[in-house]
């Protein structure tokens, strides 16, 4: 297998990355493995305690892709022994402990959406879960594990600082996690680890497991969180601010061109393969408009995922929709049943509940108070109104989300 030299190799590895433990190890680990051919082993740890993942969980998968590309396997974990603890990470009280069943369901959910970005094929990754290794100890394996650790040194992690500190319980076994997610490294002989600013603590716990196993010790790559649609917090389904990898071509779009100006830049960074020299002049807005820029960083974002066509067709969409006013010429039909309808009529408010644009008549309503529902480009502002639905009417949010209707 023919590798690049190593300052090539690194100068590609260090776009984008937060912190490096370290680079010297690393490039001495580069340079060994193109001298014996062996491909470094690249670990990312999969804890599935959710089955969609966005942009964000994209930033360490696309740096996974680039030790692929350069070579080396990825090892892929199933946390589905550690998920039964949780990771504590960023959390203020105790995770929820998921089951076998649940583990599953989520772990296959992830692989089908991680496949969009790593390569699947055996050489280029290995799929372990750590229960194989993990499910076997016994009771004084675990305490063999916990004497590796001073209650000090687990309180300095800030996760449980805090929560001390606030008077937050901490449970006996979360302690156990750092612990578990280093024996992973162990287990598989990781030459690096890696994961976002969130996982310093527990990824440099494998090095210090490895190091007491007699292993050399994993190099730690720290890539940093990528800030979601609102420009201030994390990307988080839960915050509601995040573009997931099973959205549409038109929502990975719309939503990237909706993003602050200050976002651009890490946004290309992290998710694009753009060089740092044209990325500069793109967010240098002196030398190109924000809005080109964003087009660009759309598209970008899209041609990832759906491939170039696509990416084409919705920035032309984008642009006849929100500089000319113009309705999307694929706009989906959506079927409302004569059932749901008293004599041809239907609240307004339960029509964008009955076709997906509101999670209830009661946000419904809130949109319509809002301003921004229109039927057949007439705008609705009383949220009582009974609609008289006829096929090929068109119901829009604001502009980005419209549907034509059609009776059964």
């Amino acid at each position: 297998m023919a590798f690049l030299p190593v300052d090539e190799q690194v100068k590609v590895l260090l776009r984008g990355c937060e912190a490096l433990y370290t680079e010297q190890e690393l490039r001495a680990k580069i340079d060994k493995s193109a001298k014996t051919g062996k491909p470094l082993r690249i670990k990312l740890g999969l804890d599935p305690s959710a089955p969609d993942i966005h942009l964000g969980h994209s930033v360490v998968l696309r740096k996974l892709r680039q030790f692929q590309d350069l070579g080396h396997k990825a090892v892929l974990i199933v946390g589905d022994y550690t998920a039964m603890i949780g990771d504590p990470t960023g959390k203020n009280k105790t995770r929820p402990m998921l089951t076998p069943d649940q583990v599953e369901v989520n772990a296959q959910s992830y692989f089908n959406q991680a496949g969009k970005i790593l390569k699947m094929d055996s050489e280029s990754i290995e799929v372990v879960r750590n229960s194989s290794w993990l499910g076997p100890m016994n009771l004084a394996d675990a305490l063999k594990m916990a004497s590796k650790m001073t209650v000090a040194r687990m309180l300095e992690r800030d996760t449980f600082e805090k929560r001390y500190k606030a008077g937050v319980e901490i449970y006996l076994h979360e302690f156990m996690y750092p612990l578990l997610q280093g024996t992973d490294s162990v287990a598989i002989q990781s030459d690096l680890e890696l994961g976002g600013t969130d996982q310093t603590f527990n990824n440099l716990v494998g090095r210090d497991l490895q190091k007491d196993a007699g292993q050399d010790a994993q190099c730690v790559m720290i890539m940093p969180i990528l800030t979601g649609l609102d420009g201030t917090q994390k990307m988080s389904k839960s915050l509601g601010n995040y573009v997931g990898l099973t959205d549409s071509a038109r929502d990975m779009f719309g939503k990237a061109m909706s993003i602050p100006d200050t976002l651009m830049k890490q946004w290309f960074t992290l998710l694009t393969s753009r060089p740092a020299e044209e990325i500069a002049i793109l967010c240098d807005g002196e030398k190109t408009h924000p809005r080109k820029t964003k087009e660009i960083l759309g598209k970008d974002i899209v041609e990832t995922y759906y491939g170039r066509q696509a990416a084409d067709h919705e920035a032309e969409q984008f642009v006849k929709v929100f500089k000319e006013g113009a309705l999307r010429e694929d706009m989906p039909e959506v079927a409302v049943q004569p059932s749901q309808l008293d004599s041809g009529k239907i609240w307004v408010a339960k029509l964008l509940h009955v076709i997906g644009f509101a999670q209830s008549s009661s946000d419904g309503k809130r949109s319509v108070q809002g301003g921004g529902v229109m039927i057949d480009e007439r705008k609705v502002t009383d949220p009582n109104a009974q609609i008289e639905i006829k096929d090929g009417m068109i119901v829009q949010i604001g502009k980005r989300r419209m549907a034509k209707l059609k009776i059964g």
